[in-house]
Protein backbone atom coordinates (compact mmCIF):
# COMPACT_ATOMS: atom_id res chain seq x y z
CA UNK A 1 0.00 0.00 0.00
CA UNK A 2 2.76 2.68 0.26
CA UNK A 3 4.47 1.82 -2.48
CA UNK A 4 1.19 2.93 -4.71
CA UNK A 5 2.25 6.74 -3.08
CA UNK A 6 5.98 6.19 -3.78
CA UNK A 7 5.00 5.39 -7.61
CA UNK A 8 3.16 8.52 -8.18
CA UNK A 9 3.68 10.51 -11.44
CA UNK A 10 5.96 13.97 -10.66
CA UNK A 11 3.61 16.89 -11.38
CA UNK A 12 3.32 18.23 -15.09
CA UNK A 13 2.89 22.05 -14.60
CA UNK A 14 2.46 22.39 -18.22
CA UNK A 15 -0.22 19.65 -18.50
CA UNK A 16 -2.36 21.20 -15.23
CA UNK A 17 -1.74 24.69 -17.16
CA UNK A 18 -3.50 23.30 -20.42
CA UNK A 19 -5.89 21.56 -18.61
CA UNK A 20 -6.96 25.12 -16.80
CA UNK A 21 -6.39 27.11 -20.10
CA UNK A 22 -8.93 24.21 -21.46
CA UNK A 23 -11.37 25.02 -18.76
CA UNK A 24 -11.31 28.45 -18.59
CA UNK A 25 -11.52 28.26 -22.39
CA UNK A 26 -14.70 25.94 -21.65
CA UNK A 27 -16.49 28.48 -19.44
CA UNK A 28 -15.65 31.40 -21.90
CA UNK A 29 -17.66 29.59 -24.92
CA UNK A 30 -20.82 28.47 -22.82
CA UNK A 31 -20.83 32.25 -21.76
CA UNK A 32 -20.73 33.86 -25.37
CA UNK A 33 -23.14 31.00 -26.50
CA UNK A 34 -25.68 32.17 -23.80
CA UNK A 35 -24.83 35.32 -24.32
CA UNK A 36 -25.68 35.29 -27.88
CA UNK A 37 -28.91 33.21 -27.58
CA UNK A 38 -30.47 35.08 -24.93
CA UNK A 39 -29.97 38.68 -27.09
CA UNK A 40 -31.37 36.92 -29.71
CA UNK A 41 -34.19 35.13 -28.49
CA UNK A 42 -36.91 36.81 -30.42
CA UNK A 43 -35.21 36.73 -33.82
CA UNK A 44 -37.74 34.88 -35.90
CA UNK A 45 -40.49 37.26 -34.68
CA UNK A 46 -37.89 40.48 -35.87
CA UNK A 47 -37.36 38.55 -38.97
CA UNK A 48 -40.78 37.79 -39.62
CA UNK A 49 -41.94 41.99 -39.20
CA UNK A 50 -38.79 42.54 -41.21
CA UNK A 51 -40.48 40.80 -43.83
CA UNK A 52 -43.28 42.45 -43.67
CA UNK A 53 -42.03 45.90 -43.81
CA UNK A 54 -39.65 44.90 -46.48
CA UNK A 55 -42.66 44.08 -48.41
CA UNK A 56 -44.71 47.49 -47.88
CA UNK A 57 -41.70 49.37 -48.66
CA UNK A 58 -41.90 47.82 -52.19
CA UNK A 59 -45.67 48.53 -52.37
CA UNK A 60 -46.41 44.75 -52.71
CA UNK A 61 -49.26 45.25 -50.44
CA UNK A 62 -51.05 41.62 -51.38
CA UNK A 63 -47.80 40.27 -50.28
CA UNK A 64 -47.63 42.24 -47.20
CA UNK A 65 -51.28 40.84 -46.03
CA UNK A 66 -50.07 37.29 -46.75
CA UNK A 67 -47.42 38.06 -44.31
CA UNK A 68 -49.61 39.97 -41.98
CA UNK A 69 -52.37 36.56 -41.40
CA UNK A 70 -49.35 33.83 -42.12
CA UNK A 71 -51.22 32.83 -44.89
CA UNK A 72 -49.24 33.54 -48.50
CA UNK A 73 -52.14 31.64 -50.59
CA UNK A 74 -55.26 34.43 -48.83
CA UNK A 75 -56.73 35.15 -52.01
CA UNK A 76 -57.54 31.67 -52.31
CA UNK A 77 -60.25 32.23 -49.52
CA UNK A 78 -60.34 35.83 -48.87
CA UNK A 79 -64.01 35.06 -46.61
CA UNK A 80 -61.53 33.37 -43.71
CA UNK A 81 -60.25 37.11 -43.13
CA UNK A 82 -63.61 38.99 -42.62
CA UNK A 83 -62.35 40.65 -39.38
CA UNK A 84 -59.55 42.25 -40.94
CA UNK A 85 -59.96 42.54 -44.66
CA UNK A 86 -57.46 43.18 -47.21
CA UNK A 87 -59.21 46.85 -48.04
CA UNK A 88 -59.47 47.43 -44.17
CA UNK A 89 -55.38 46.10 -44.19
CA UNK A 90 -55.01 48.53 -47.53
CA UNK A 91 -56.56 51.69 -45.45
CA UNK A 92 -54.08 51.06 -42.40
CA UNK A 93 -50.70 50.02 -44.26
CA UNK A 94 -51.45 52.00 -47.84
CA UNK A 95 -50.31 55.20 -48.77
CA UNK A 96 -52.86 57.08 -47.11
CA UNK A 97 -52.39 54.63 -43.58
CA UNK A 98 -51.34 56.46 -40.53
CA UNK A 99 -47.21 55.60 -41.60
CA UNK A 100 -47.60 56.65 -44.98
CA UNK A 101 -45.48 55.69 -48.06
CA UNK A 102 -42.61 53.31 -46.23
CA UNK A 103 -39.66 54.47 -47.29
CA UNK A 104 -37.19 53.30 -44.88
CA UNK A 105 -37.56 51.69 -41.80
CA UNK A 106 -35.46 49.79 -38.76
CA UNK A 107 -36.06 47.39 -36.21
CA UNK A 108 -35.35 48.76 -33.08
CA UNK A 109 -36.25 46.43 -30.10
CA UNK A 110 -38.32 43.32 -29.38
CA UNK A 111 -39.73 43.00 -25.90
CA UNK A 112 -42.71 40.42 -24.22
CA UNK A 113 -44.99 42.59 -22.80
CA UNK A 114 -45.83 40.52 -19.98
CA UNK A 115 -44.33 37.46 -18.75
CA UNK A 116 -47.40 35.05 -19.67
CA UNK A 117 -48.06 37.42 -23.07
CA UNK A 118 -48.45 34.74 -26.28
CA UNK A 119 -46.58 37.17 -28.27
CA UNK A 120 -43.80 39.80 -28.91
CA UNK A 121 -44.08 43.12 -29.26
CA UNK A 122 -41.59 44.54 -31.54
CA UNK A 123 -40.57 47.87 -32.51
CA UNK A 124 -40.12 49.67 -35.56
CA UNK A 125 -38.66 52.86 -36.70
CA UNK A 126 -40.34 54.19 -39.64
CA UNK A 127 -39.30 57.33 -42.27
CA UNK A 128 -37.02 58.05 -39.23
CA UNK A 129 -40.39 59.24 -36.92
CA UNK A 130 -39.59 59.42 -33.36
CA UNK A 131 -42.69 57.37 -32.44
CA UNK A 132 -42.35 53.49 -33.12
CA UNK A 133 -44.56 51.48 -34.90
CA UNK A 134 -45.40 48.65 -32.10
CA UNK A 135 -46.47 45.35 -34.25
CA UNK A 136 -47.43 42.26 -32.15
CA UNK A 137 -45.88 38.83 -33.75
CA UNK A 138 -47.63 35.52 -32.17
CA UNK A 139 -45.30 32.78 -31.01
CA UNK A 140 -47.68 29.95 -31.96
CA UNK A 141 -48.25 30.53 -35.62
CA UNK A 142 -46.29 34.17 -36.25
CA UNK A 143 -49.20 36.11 -37.13
CA UNK A 144 -49.19 39.73 -36.85
CA UNK A 145 -51.26 42.11 -35.50
CA UNK A 146 -51.51 45.62 -33.76
CA UNK A 147 -50.20 46.16 -30.16
CA UNK A 148 -52.07 47.51 -27.54
CA UNK A 149 -48.64 47.49 -26.07
CA UNK A 150 -46.81 50.88 -27.19
CA UNK A 151 -43.05 50.50 -27.71
CA UNK A 152 -41.11 54.15 -26.28
CA UNK A 153 -37.46 54.40 -27.38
Amino acid sequence: MSSILFDAQPYDEAKARRRRILIVCAIVAVIAIAAVLFFNRYWPEEHRVDQFFAQLQAKNFEAAYGIWMNDPGWKQHPEAYKRYAYHAFYLDWGPGGEWGPIDSYKIVAAQKPRPNASGVVVGVRVNERKKLCSVRVEFKDKSLGFSPDEMVD
